[in-house]
């Protein structure tokens, strides 16, 4: 089976604690996300990932977020800085969920 690869661009935000960095997936991308791969979620309902923003390609976990509705991604600060993105910045996305 082919894995979907989904391409949105997104807004970095900065979580309320003030330590983790986050895109948040489209709604549409999301819920297609949900219906393929949701009955495979791990602990807190995440779903393992494959992103490449830029030049830079990584395994991570999307993590659903009630608030916001939608699955969110966590940019690490290595990622964020070899792509030169800080709180406010947009980011094109490539993601694959690998489960």
């Amino acid at each position: 089976m082919t894995q979907r690869r989904f391409t949105f661009t997104a807004e970095l935000w900065l979580h309320p604690d003030g330590t983790w960095h986050f895109l948040s997936l489209p709604d549409e991308d999301a819920d297609d996300i949900e219906e393929m791969h949701g009955r495979n979620a791990h602990g807190f309902g995440s779903l393992r990932v494959e992103v490449t923003i830029g030049a830079s390609t990584w395994r991570t976990s999307i993590f659903p977020d009630a608030k916001r509705r939608t699955y969110v991604l966590p940019v690490k600060k290595s990622v964020r800085a070899a792509e030169g993105l800080a709180h406010g910045s947009s980011a094109t996305v490539e993601l694959v969920v690998v489960d």
